[in-house]
């Protein structure tokens, strides 16, 4: 899916070009030209009006089609030279001068970040002035950021206090990083010394953190290659299978599973493995009417058991000033 909204992103911008060479060109040509059907040209079509040099109105391409030809109507306008606007301007430079203060920044990122802030204050003119009475300031995770990122760069371990969500605890543990990556969020990969195995720490869930006087020593460990997302269940984890309703059906979009069977009243049979079955207890009460897990048969049970405990704290009086 994410592969074939690359291409059509790359296919419109070249699309845009071809059509203001050839004013009312033949969707049929246009299609050929492109390698495409014509009811994806169409689409396509469907989606350029919606795009633009901004989301006012006017500045967005005017462009459309009798079924036979395609007329582009503003392309002049388009393609004049851009300007900011004294809100684009402000957004700007605030967010600049923020991420120059980013702890963990490389020295020569910021300098080279700082020099195009002052030739965008410069191009601002008026507008910078808002800007400057604005500030932007990154706490914790970037203060982890800093930290990790040290560490890895002196080779050294780190202790930390670590949530974990699926078992809604705070572990304390000494890990030996290895990288910083984000996708979505941002994590650190490391050696984790209490379980003896790799883990990954996303870090805005890091309570506390500590660099020690220890060198870091991870086992020489092949990285994984993170293209296909971040959770990547391997073979060897345990199946689980869980059943889902018309309701539940995007479960199979968001998680990686083995297989997705129809059922017969609209859902899906999803077989799905994971290194941590327990965390789809919360995936089941999620679901509520939904979804439920059906095998493995502890887990099913463990999932049902939260689910009633859930409904009775319902269902019992809050304390003494309970009005029923």
């Amino acid at each position: 899916m994410a592969a074939n909204a690359i291409d059509q992103t790359r296919r419109m911008l070249s699309l845009v070009t071809y059509l203001r060479e050839r004013p009312g060109a033949r969707v049929g040509d246009v299609a050929r030209a492109f390698g495409i059907t014509e009811d994806e040209l169409i689409s396509d079509l469907d989606v350029l009006p919606m795009c633009g040099t901004s989301f006012r109105g006017g500045d967005l391409l005017d462009i459309d089609t009798d079924g036979d030809r395609i007329w582009w109507h503003n392309p002049d306008d388009v393609a004049a030279p851009l300007r900011l606007a004294a809100d684009e301007a402000t957004a700007l430079l605030v967010a600049a001068r923020a991420v120059s203060t980013l702890p963990g920044l490389r020295e020569g990122d910021r300098q080279a970040l700082l020099r195009a802030t002052a030739k965008l204050e410069a191009a601002a003119g008026e507008a910078a002035g808002a800007s400057s009475r604005l500030s932007v300031t990154f706490e914790s995770e970037g203060g982890v950021f800093a930290e990790v990122d040290r560490a890895i760069s002196e080779r050294r371990r780190l202790w930390v206090k670590y949530y974990s969500p699926a078992r809604d605890e705070l572990t304390e543990r000494e890990v030996d990083p290895i990288r910083l990556f984000a996708v979505g969020h941002t994590y650190m990969e490391a050696w984790c010394r209490l379980s003896e195995a790799r883990r990954t720490f996303r870090l805005d869930r890091v309570a506390e953190i500590r660099l020690l006087d220890e060198a870091s020593a991870p086992p020489e460990l092949e990285l994984r290659d993170l293209s296909e997302g971040l959770v990547q269940p391997s073979a060897e984890d345990p199946e689980v299978v869980v059943e889902v309703g018309p309701g539940g059906r995007w479960v199979a979009e968001y998680y990686p599973h083995d297989s997705a069977d129809e059922l017969p009243d609209g859902g899906l049979r999803i077989t799905l493995r994971t290194p941590d079955p327990a965390s789809l207890r919360r995936l089941a009460l999620r679901l509520g009417q939904d979804g439920r897990i059906v095998t493995p048969d502890d887990l099913a049970e463990s999932a049902r058991t939260v689910a009633r405990e859930a409904l009775a704290a319902y269902e019992e009086p809050s304390g003494p000033g309970h009005r029923g």
